[in-house]
């Protein structure tokens, strides 16, 4: 019977040490599993601090972008509000003017052709005179 024992011991020690064999191989398999997977995220990480970098720069450019175009704005609107109020003082200068012609047309007796002064506020369109033409440059609205 020792024979048969000795056979089934050796037997059981290979199969122990195959099972310790399977064993090991799978905790490296597993390790390395393990060690690749936080590469990977690693790398996902990486990428996805990148992308923050780059996604704050092109926001501060756009920012940027923005105040220029809100400075600009700002600029032609304040000159279109000087270009109303001198528009407002020629208007009252042209009626008056207008009014002046009416009295002197009515003393004298003499027919003159005055013009209505349409409202040039509610009715630019109808301006006495031709307004004059605007150039613009290629870069005004550029982005």
């Amino acid at each position: 019977m020792s024979g048969k024992v000795a056979r089934q011991s050796s037997s059981s020690e290979n199969s122990g040490l195959m099972i310790d064999e399977r064993k090991r191989k799978r905790m490296v398999s597993n390790r390395d599993s393990a060690r690749r997977s936080r590469l990977r995220k690693q790398q996902h990480l990486d990428e996805i601090v990148n992308q923050v970098a780059h996604l704050k720069n092109e926001n501060e450019q756009v920012e940027m972008q923005i105040s220029l175009h809100m400075n600009h704005y700002l600029k032609v609107e304040s000159e279109n509000n000087i270009l109303r109020t001198q528009i407002r003082e020629l208007t009252d200068r042209l009626q008056s003017m207008n009014s002046v012609l009416r009295f002197v047309e009515e003393f004298s007796g003499i027919s003159l052709d005055i013009p209505e002064i349409p409202d040039p506020l509610l009715k630019p369109w109808q301006l006495p005179c031709p307004a004059p033409q605007i150039a613009a440059s290629a870069n005004l609205f550029q982005w």
